[in-house]
């Protein structure tokens, strides 16, 4: 299985478009992404799968994952319930994924939802659990699967952080905290770990079609399409984007298209953030 992508190119002559294709095969490729069983991490999971991959899910909703693992195929797909804010539970995903398929490829580190508030409202327990949820979680599944990436030659990771990382702005913490955090961890790891071939690289999300915004426009009292429609008014592409584009941005970080790309961050944003 492959997942073919093709690419145009102008012919000057004939003032025509040749096509080239690409096929992205991940066959023999096993992955874990954490909060698979919606939104980013199941489009990824879809993407991964239609290239060959065989995929670790974990969530904290077991019925969602089950719906994941009908959909995409019980045999290639595991899933595990988990909390990523308890070690425990990350030690449990790795050693199933490992025992179901002897190896780990790439990691998705994706878990977490977009906490933010008034400095002065957030109390110490929001705080740690915020960076339990993004930081920790992603710190212990790295130092859980390097190992084995290091064993069998290389690997990927790639960390789903946000644009406010890189732009904060009032009232966006602690996400815009622990998120940066992450950005730092991204370039730390690609920096010790390239002599192992494992490269790390961050996806800096912008807002995408996603089950969280719907509790957070009935906390404004908006219908859902009339809060899209307040957000798109602040991208420059004038659009929500979906979670699918973010997948295919993953795809290309986790392929061999990404050979020589390590300690870098992309913006998946619509052009929102003001920084690089």
């Amino acid at each position: 299985m492959a997942v073919t992508v093709y690419i145009g190119r102008l012919n000057r002559r004939s003032e025509g478009i040749l096509l080239m294709s690409i096929a992205i095969d991940l066959s023999g490729k096993v992955a874990i992404i954490t909060g698979g069983s919606q939104g980013i991490g199941r489009s990824t999971a879809e993407r991964l799968v239609q290239a060959g991959a065989q995929v670790s899910l974990c969530a904290r909703r077991p019925h969602l994952l089950e719906e994941v693992k009908t959909q995409l195929g019980v045999d290639r797909v595991l899933t595990t319930p988990a909390d990523v804010a308890v070690a425990e539970d990350i030690d449990r995903v790795v050693r199933a994924t490992l025992e179901r398929f002897g190896r780990i490829d790439i990691l998705v580190n994706n878990a977490g939802t977009s906490m933010r508030g008034a400095f002065e409202s957030v109390s110490d327990e929001q705080w740690r659990h915020d960076f339990d949820l993004k930081l920790f979680a992603a710190v212990r599944f790295c130092r859980q699967v390097i190992p084995s990436m290091r064993a069998q030659g290389g690997g990927r990771i790639i960390n789903v952080t946000n644009f406010i990382s890189k732009q904060p702005f009032a009232r966006s913490v602690p996400t815009s905290v622990s998120r940066a955090a992450g950005l730092a961890l991204t370039k730390a790891l690609s920096k010790e770990f390239a002599v192992d071939n494992i490269l790390v690289n961050t996806v800096c999300m912008g807002f995408v079609h996603a089950a969280q915004h719907e509790t957070k426009a009935q906390q404004m009292g908006l219908g859902l399409p009339e809060y899209y429609a307040k957000l798109a008014g602040e991208i420059p592409l004038g659009r929500v984007g979906e979670t699918r584009e973010a997948a295919d941005v993953i795809l290309f970080l986790a392929s061999s298209l990404a050979s020589y790309v390590t300690g870098t961050s992309i913006n998946v944003d619509g052009g929102i953030c003001a920084v690089l």
